[in-house]
């Protein structure tokens, strides 16, 4: 078999279409964590400890150099050539994280759920094999005489 062929067999097999449509679904979803934690969770957060804004919560390890920086967006440090710890932006993915794998979580034990009620499902009984039925046949026949 050709490698072109077993790459054709191999693209063609289901698992990967599945793969592919879960990466895509992956990315959408986050990005509706993302603008979730950023566009509501965080400025919810922030109005409650006092913050404006978790991902301007930097520490500066080294000043930039020029005197007409500003120094109130991390942005604008490292666009100046400064070096800032930004544990804000860490917080911000952290929690974006936290949201995914909860979420996650929900997904896979609701899908284990829904396996192990098809396991709990009685199975249907096996069908009689042909030797039983030519027998319940024959029985019928005697008993008819």
């Amino acid at each position: 078999m050709g490698m072109i062929s077993e790459f054709k067999e191999f693209a063609a097999k289901g698992n990967m279409i599945d793969m592919a449509v879960g990466i895509v679904i992956g990315a959408a979803f986050g990005t509706v964590i993302k603008s979730l934690v950023d566009d509501i969770l965080m400025p919810v957060l922030a109005s409650v400890l006092g913050s404006p804004d978790f991902s301007n919560l930097f520490v500066i390890l080294q000043a930039p150099t020029g005197s007409d920086v500003n120094m109130e967006s991390i942005t604008a440090v490292r666009e100046a050539g400064g070096v800032a710890l930004g544990y804000g932006l860490f917080f911000n993915a952290f929690l974006a994280f936290l949201i995914v794998a909860a979420a996650l979580f929900f997904v896979v034990k609701g899908v284990n759920a829904t396996k192990k009620k098809e396991a709990e499902a009685p199975a249907a009984p096996p069908a009689p094999s042909n030797e039983e039925v030519l027998l319940t046949q024959i029985r019928d026949l005697l008993q008819a005489k």
